[in-house]
């Protein structure tokens, strides 16, 4: 990297401080700007989604002039009225933005065509208020006439029936039946992980503007404005240079608004072209609950050697997912669920086997993690099992798994091929290990459960090594836009999206400090697809990494002309930032620049599932205690311990946030989230999410976090040029709360002496713990 010129102005350095979200003030006195808070241009009508009410079937008949004659009601649209491409699938074009395609559409619109899953939008309703377009739209059940046919709504009858939305993938390393055959000690198990809801504060929305000669305006609540620009201008039938797509911030988005914001954008835009009026359509929670995915559920069926220290000699497991009724974001995720199964664990040999089932369910798709979570957990939730059945201490077994140094030997590549060379698991764990107190605790626990029959304590240590990058080469790329204005206040625009990450807080932190200016003088703008072009998704941990990078360039390029400036005229040379910068303008120096950043080192083979995926890795640890009432199945998430790795931090407060989130989010979907599907049994409610509501669907609150919560940053530098040094923080701590679930089975193997593994699946429910109790009193494990 070049060294930086001298610094216009000496302020304090801006990066690596604890600077305070830039809207935390707005967001607190409740006047930050999400896209419902936009004044609506003058005529807005509001629209409303008529959603399939089977989960499999073909429309027979479809009466949309009933819907019409509903009070308030200025149209009806369904597929035949797109007047593009009737599609917005992210990779593979199988994901109809209203049910029907071009060769299912008749003359009577969708007619014939099959409807895949319930809640699958069907028509539109375009009304003068959203209330007269929710009526409306609520006699869907009424006016589609459908011949249901079978369902499949698990991951195991898709899988049987040979349904996929993506060929299946197999990573494999050695030969690891051979190896599982002359190990001394063999372990099967089966396990099962829910998916989970993103459960964004502001739900799915869009608001579309028609503008002159045939452009759209669209402000969207989205992860990926230039997938929502392309999307729209594939459905309108226009060029990409018609569409603008506009997010200054989301309440939330956790990877639900990365491709399946698409469907939204593209509706409101069709509506409000065909009838030349701006449409809004914002969904309530539970049209949002039943016509989108979320993070998939997995099911596991394993198989490993191992010997009496419980080192791993041969590992295989099958993971299937479940992908809902089209391919979405199912094939990146399952990916990287392949590639983080070694977690932070050497694997000889291994064989891992991906199947992506098709349902008829809401099409999953990204979630914090994006399938990495899924991964590690089943490596993890296996070495549980070896140091239970080898009666030794599961933190051993792990460290004896442990990747080894990158400097011999061979235990520093990855079954995908990259070579492990920042490792620093070890050093990370041991620190925690220290600060947690881990032996004096185990004694503590394990006496207090030989005094208590009812009152069961667990307690897990999971140490975590997560990927960074996207898995797709070409995504690894960012854009931004620096503007010193001659008031010397700066602007910044970038590709990434704000949805209380804090990405705007530090990209403006890294300008102001390649500037050498106080924070405050830097402002973010909004992402706009009409200043900065082909952005990649702010998704799989990269917005700081890339953003910050392709802004730091743009800033750096600014800076260096005013150094040439002042070089060329001394007598300036000595001036404050604001005259500098008065005085650069009157000699025509350009005081706005682009940047560009392209990760380096990146490759990846499809189809053979190796190259190196990944620019680096960040590491961490936790350790969980929970108290279980093995009478009613409740348990509580006593204490946890955390050490970070986040290199150089930007940021340590938001850092920090960012951990302790993920690390609650993360036990919401292991110990509470619970998705529930009425079988398909021909009733009225077949097929049915029944868990679309908060109050049937539950989520962590303050008061599941933890009394005592110790989280603590690593402290090492990124071994790689990363922004600042820094690292990624955003989806790597997500694995961290997998101790909170084996701390629980820690908890309820205690009922039975520890003599066998509890066959307890995620989410660990109250219902599943007591299950899972009683079984291991009646002596029924996991393993075989």
């Amino acid at each position: 990297m070049n060294k930086p010129a001298e610094l216009p102005l000496q302020a304090a350095p801006e990066v690596g401080r604890s600077r305070p979200h830039e809207s935390a003030a707005l967001h607190v006195a409740g006047r930050a700007h999400y896209t419902d808070d936009i004044v609506e241009p003058a005529g807005t009508l509001h629209a409303a989604l008529g959603l399939s009410p089977v989960p499999h079937g073909v429309i027979e008949s479809l009466d949309l002039a009933r819907v019409r004659a509903m009070p308030g009601v200025v149209g009806v649209f369904s597929a035949a009225d797109i007047p593009g491409t009737n599609d917005c699938g992210p990779l593979v074009h199988d994901d109809p933005i209203l049910a029907g395609t071009a060769a299912e559409a008749g003359p009577v619109g969708p007619v014939g065509a099959t409807l895949r899953y319930r809640g699958q939008p069907v028509f539109v309703v375009v009304a003068r208020t959203r209330d007269e377009a929710r009526r409306a739209a609520a006699l869907a059940p009424q006016v589609i006439r459908a011949r249901r046919l079978p369902a499949l709504l698990t991951a195991e009858q898709a899988h049987a029936a040979g349904q996929y939305v993506v060929p299946p993938m197999h990573l494999v390393r050695g030969d690891a039946a051979a190896a599982i055959a002359a190990a001394p000690r063999r372990l099967r198990t089966r396990f099962t992980v829910g998916g989970q809801e993103q459960f964004y504060l502001e739900g799915q929305i869009s608001l579309a503007v028609p503008a002159d000669d045939h452009g759209m305006t669209v402000f969207c609540s989205t992860q990926h404005p230039s997938e929502m620009q392309l999307v729209v201008s594939h459905a309108l039938g226009v060029a990409a240079h018609a569409v603008r797509v506009e997010c200054r911030r989301m309440g939330g988005g956790f990877g639900g608004k990365e491709s399946q914001s698409a469907a939204f954008a593209c509706i409101a835009a069709v509506a409000a072209a065909r009838l030349r009026a701006p449409v809004k359509l914002r969904l309530d929670r539970d049209d949002d609950f039943l016509v989108t995915g979320r993070r998939h559920g997995f099911v596991y069926e394993a198989e490993l050697g191992h010997d009496d220290e419980g080192r791993i000699l041969g590992a295989e497991i099958t993971m299937l997912s479940n992908a809902g009724h089209s391919a979405d974001l199912s094939g990146p995720v399952m990916t990287r669920a392949l590639c983080h199964f070694d977690n932070a664990y050497w694997l000889p040999h291994v064989a891992v086997h991906g199947y992506s089932c098709r349902t008829n369910t809401q099409s999953n798709t990204a979630f914090r993690g994006f399938g990495g979570p899924q991964g590690a957990i089943a490596i993890e939730m296996l070495l549980d099992s070896v140091a239970r059945r080898c009666g030794l201490d599961p933190l051993a077994v792990r460290r004896a798994n442990f990747y080894g140094p990158s400097e011999g030997g061979e235990r520093h590549v990855t079954p995908y091929g990259q070579v492990v060379e920042d490792n620093i698991v070890e050093p990370l764990v041991a620190q925690l290990v220290a600060q947690s107190r881990w032996s004096a605790r185990r004694q503590a626990i394990a006496a207090f459960n030989a005094g208590s029959p009812v009152l069961k304590r667990g307690l897990a240590l999971v140490p975590l090594k997560f990927g960074i990058s996207f898995n797709v080469t070409h995504l690894n790329q960012a854009g931004a836009l620096v503007h010193v204005y001659t008031d010397g206040s700066v602007l910044v625009n970038h590709g990434g999206t704000e949805m209380g990450q804090g990405l705007n807080t530090k990209v403006a932190q890294v300008v102001a400090h390649e500037l050498g200016l106080p924070l405050e003088r830097v402002r973010c703008s909004a992402t706009d697809t009409g200043k900065i072009a082909n952005t990649s998704a702010t998704a799989a941990s990269t917005g700081s990494d890339l953003n910050g990078k392709a802004a730091q360039a743009a800033a750096r390029t600014i800076r260096e002309r005013l150094e040439r400036f002042k070089a060329d005229h001394p007598q300036h040379a000595a001036l404050p930032w604001d005259a500098l910068v008065q005085q650069a303008y009157l000699a025509r120096v350009q005081l706005w620049s682009d940047g560009f950043y392209a990760t380096p080192g990146l490759h990846w083979d499809k189809a053979r599932l190796q190259g190196r995926p990944f620019h680096y890795f960040a590491y961490g640890a936790a350790v969980s205690e929970v108290v279980v009432d093995t009478l009613t199945g409740e348990h509580r998430l006593l204490a946890a311990d955390i050490v970070h790795d986040a290199g150089t931090s930007l940021n340590p407060a938001i850092d920090i946030g960012q951990v302790e989130g993920a690390f609650v989010q993360g036990m919401g979907w292991l110990t509470m989230e619970e998705l529930v599907w009425h079988p398909d049994d021909g009733s009225a409610r077949a097929g049915l999410l029944m868990t679309h509501a908060p109050s049937t669907y539950k989520i962590p609150t303050a008061n599941d976090a933890p009394a005592v919560f110790r989280t603590t940053l690593f402290d090492a530098p990124n071994r790689v040029d990363s922004i600042h040094r820094s690292k990624a923080v955003g989806e790597p701590p997500l694995l961290l709360p997998i101790s909170v679930l084996l701390a629980i089975r820690d908890a309820v193997s205690a009922v039975g002496g520890h003599a066998v593994c509890p066959p307890l699946d995620a989410p660990a429910t109250p219902e599943a713990v007591l299950r899972a109790v009683q079984a291991v009193r009646e002596g029924r494990g996991a393993c075989a």
